[in-house]
């Protein structure tokens, strides 16, 4: 219900989720209804209100705040290694990079992690 832009039935969440027969989906489906997590539609059930934490919706559309996060250090990443690079490697600037990258993966993780939540 979370990922379509139309209202779904309950035939659709019994499908999507692999479960036994519409009875058990419609179960699931009324008690979201009744703790306010999805609404009644004329033509079937949409999600009203999303409980997932660290993650900003804009529209219909689900982005983790991690990814903020990748995007600072990539480009971090990408600004060290284009302009500020010395004209000889030292141990100071090759810290702060495996510093960068090690922040980049741990970022991209927890965003990739996020994402397999939706």
């Amino acid at each position: 219900m979370l990922r379509q832009r139309d209202p779904v039935g309950i035939s659709d969440v019994q499908r999507g989720l692999g479960l036994s027969s519409p009875s058990v989906a419609q179960y699931h489906i009324q008690k979201l209804v009744q703790l306010g997590l999805a609404r009644e539609e004329h033509s079937g059930y949409i999600v009203d209100r999303v409980v997932i934490e660290n993650v900003v919706r804009i529209r219909r559309m689900s982005i983790p705040i991690q990814s903020a996060y990748v995007a600072f250090f990539a480009a971090t990443l990408a600004i060290l290694l284009a302009l500020l690079r010395p004209a000889a490697i030292n141990s100071l600037y090759f810290f702060a990079v495996m510093i960068n990258v090690a922040a980049l993966l741990i970022s991209a993780y927890e965003t990739a992690k996020t994402w397999r939540q939706l």
